[in-house]
């Protein structure tokens, strides 16, 4: 294979170091629940096979939390998810995808598995909570025994504990005998309401008092967490414990399962999740790529800033791909219209501007649902340094430091500076640079701090363009230039060719169809402010929302209130999930309204414009691009768990489409380029190489997106087209097409007879549709 130009002396690498020997030449993503299993996904073989993907790319499937509808809360890596159908199962499926050509991309979780109850689901933390720092699986966690007072916090409680209410059972204790579970679990074990606890050895006679101090572990009210976990965590997310893969010992147990599904030729790829949680992420990787081979695809869920890059000595084929999402997205978004917005919308709600919104958002998650974290990095850094600590946090600009690097982010040290002193962020920086276990502390605190404050608090606060709110954008400058799409194509074919790219997955906020709706309305920014009330930035909010999803069908309404519930409490203005206030969510219905909102006739064509023309770009673009299940057509889904219902595929529409006849509206004509784009990525890769903007000329110029992959594809899209027609339209704009003659694929239609060559208008190429895809005869 030929090699990206990252390799050699200057980075690191060496070419046994680049992954992969092949690339997928796309992805669709199952979600994997009891609802559907592999059995559900094998059947879907045929269809997906006959769409154009080369490979599934299946949510976590280790054994999880019962009735777990995504399968990230991991209770037992030796394991395939029994829920899911087994190994057994897993290996059918992979069987029969192999008999289609297609291959399997597993989704793994190195990062957490869960704190279950019961905590028996999870063998390793039962063993630790029984045996404490003495367990051969402490090593397995990140636990603070100095903090926790020598105990393990277990904020599973729902009230302050009551030790009258601790209770022994089993052969060792009071209520009989008890010999089911496995060796290790046979015994006495400590209950507190309907929660089992295990019992330290030699305790089970102690009075409850003596008893609850005797134990490994503290079992504390949910509530506790926040100042009290001793613990690293998923985010905010007690239930979900950290885990020390940095450790070899933990990294082989924790990895066997899947090593050896890799080994066997079941998965051919692996999505890593949530990198950035980890104390190492490239020892982590080339720990993993040295287990895998050269021959395994491997990309990371990094989420990059706008102007962040991806580590160039990472083992990896690039990032998961919401990098490609903020580019694609804003490209389609009018500067102009974005920037009325922002100001429409600070005026009426009264709420600042995005710089703001972001830093007060920090500082209220690390100071409080982070508080617990917090401390342990004041404690580590010591007194005198803990101001410093804190605004270092909130001020640096992306999610997370790396070990190596000189220093951190100038501006977030000299902003830090301003509010803690330059010679304690000083102090801080060389703590930094030469404590290892004090860095990834504090890099792990950083990402946690970014994805809850700015994903999971500021995006739900800011709201001039929800289509710009969504997992690394960039609300306060959410439009992307032409100029800018084409050189971040331009970079990821040169360095990163294998990356992923998506526009909808089981994280995004709102699918690639919701957002070209809400987009379109940076267009006629009019139509977006939301209603006057009493709550006027909820009002933004569920007006957008509700003109994104559209007529959703009879399940609108409820979609709807159960997404802006979501909205008001991950903002946290009035209510929120640990602080709910009843009376306020009870109006959160009251801002549904009664029937469907739909765009206004102009505005729904650039809907449609923008729909399709993401849609080519992130097929046609470099990378490997993902489809999420069922959005190869049109699939407007809102925040989880609505985006993670059930797979629904368009096979009838397909089997129509494939016997000839002509797409019939918006969902059919997706289906129809996307199905054209999979497949000629799966049969003629060598179309989808390079890279090499196409820029138009003439008076409408900027309205049009334009590149070449190769020597013999071109794509073509329309971008702010109700600003086009607004101007009157393309007139005589012309697009220089390279050097041969030239045929649009017939994807919206009858094929034109006659050849494209040279300069072509572009009002007769997007006479049909608003994009086009050209293939050199020959």
């Amino acid at each position: 294979m030929s090699l990206p130009e990252r390799t050699g002396p200057e980075f690191g690498l060496t070419e046994s170091d680049i992954p992969p020997a092949f690339t997928p030449a796309s992805t669709y993503r199952l979600q994997l629940r009891p609802e559907f299993t592999f059995t559900d996904a094998r059947a879907a073989v045929p269809y997906l096979a006959s769409l154009g993907v080369s490979h599934l790319h299946l949510s976590p499937v280790l054994e999880a939390v019962p009735g777990s509808s995504h399968g990230y809360d991991v209770t037992d890596h030796t394991r395939v998810r029994t829920e899911l159908g087994g190994e057994d199962g897993l290996r059918e499926l992979s069987a029969a995808a192999r008999a289609h050509g297609l291959g399997l991309v597993l989704d793994i979780v190195p990062n957490h598995m869960a704190l279950p109850a019961p905590l028996r689901l999870n063998r390793p933390l039962w063993e630790v909570a029984r045996q404490g720092p003495h367990s051969p699986y402490a090593r397995w966690f990140d636990i603070d025994w100095e903090a926790g007072g020598g105990k393990l916090m277990l904020p599973v409680l729902a009230a302050p504990l009551d030790p009258r209410e601790a209770r022994v059972e089993g052969r060792d204790g009071r209520d009989g005998g008890r010999d089911d579970g496995p060796p290790g679990d046979r015994g006495a074990v400590l209950r507190i309401g309907d929660l089992e606890f295990p019992l330290r050895e030699g305790t089970a006679q102690l009075d409850p008092a003596e008893l609850l101090a005797a134990q490994w572990y503290r079992p504390a009210h949910w509530r506790e967490a926040r100042t009290g976990l001793n613990y690293r965590r998923f985010f905010t997310i007690s239930e979900l414990i950290g885990v020390r893969v940095e450790d070899p010992e933990v990294f082989a147990a924790t990895h066997a399962k899947v090593l050896e599904l890799v080994r066997d030729g079941v998965a051919e790829g692996l999505r890593i999740d949530h990198v950035d949680g980890l104390a190492d992420p490239e020892g982590y990787l080339r720990r993993l790529r040295a287990a895998v081979g050269g021959g395994c695809w491997v990309v990371v869920e990094k989420i990059l800033a706008r102007h962040e890059r991806l580590p160039t000595a990472w083992p990896v084929a690039g990032t998961t791909g919401y990098d490609a999402l903020h580019q694609v997205d804003g490209v389609f978004t009018d500067p102009a219209g974005a920037a009325r917005l922002a100001a429409d919308f600070r005026e009426s709600t009264g709420q600042p501007e995005w710089s703001r919104t972001a830093r007060s958002s920090a500082r209220e998650v690390l100071t409080g649902d982070l508080a617990a974290e917090l401390a342990t990095l004041e404690r580590l850094a010591g007194p005198e340094l803990a101001a410093a600590v804190r605004e270092l946090l909130i001020a640096y600009p992306v999610y997370r430091p790396y070990p190596g690097e000189p220093e951190l982010a100038s501006t977030a040290l000299a902003q830090a500076a301003e509010r803690a002193g330059a010679d304690t962020v000083a102090g801080v920086r060389d703590l930094v640079l030469r404590d290892p276990a004090f860095a990834a502390r504090f890099a792990q605190t950083s990402a946690a701090l970014r994805a809850k404050s700015l994903e999971d608090r500021a995006f739900y606060r800011y709201a001039p363009l929800l289509s710009a709110t969504e997992v690394g954008g960039d609300p306060g400058n959410p439009a992307v230039t032409v100029a800018e799409f084409h050189a971040y194509c331009a970079e990821l074919a040169r360095l990163w060719p294998g990356s992923g790219t998506v526009l909808t997955t089981h994280d995004t906020k709102r699918s690639a169809d919701v957002r070209a709706r809400i987009s379109a309305l940076s267009q006629d920014p009019a139509l977006a402010s939301g209603p006057a009330g009493p709550d006027p930035q909820l009002g933004w909010v569920a007006r957008q929302t509700a003109l994104g999803l559209g007529d959703a069908g009879p399940e609108r309404a409820e979609r709807l209130e159960q997404a802006l519930l979501k909205a008001v409490r991950e903002a946290a203005l009035h209510t929120s999930w640990t602080e709910q206030d009843p009376a306020y969510e009870a109006t959160v219905s009251g801002h549904v309204p009664a029937a469907a909102l739909e765009l206004p006739g102009p505005l729904a064509a650039a809907a449609r414009a923008n729909l399709l023309g993401m849609a080519l770009l992130h097929l046609a673009m470099p990378g490997v691009p993902e489809v999420y299940q069922g959005a190869e057509t049109e699939y407007r889904a809102l925040v989880d768990p609505d985006n993670r219902r059930p797979a629904v595929f368009p096979r009838e529409a397909l089997a129509r489409l494939d016997a000839g006849s002509a797409p019939r509206g918006t969902a059919e004509e997706k289906l129809a380029l996307t199905a054209a784009l999979l497949r000629l990525r799966r049969s003629r890769p060598g179309l989808f190489a390079g890279y090499a903007p196409l820029p138009a000329r003439g008076p409408a110029a900027e309205h049009c997106v334009a590149f070449a992959r190769s020597p013999g594809l071109v794509a073509v899209a329309t971008r702010l087209s109700h600003v086009l027609a607004g101007a009157g339209g393309w007139r005589d704009t012309a697009l220089a097409l390279p050097a041969g003659r030239w045929r649009m694929l017939p994807v919206f239609g009858a094929a034109r007879e006659a050849p494209y060559e040279g300069a072509i208008r572009l009002a007769g190429l997007l006479d049909r549709a608003p994009v086009a895809l050209l293939v050199r005869e020959g």
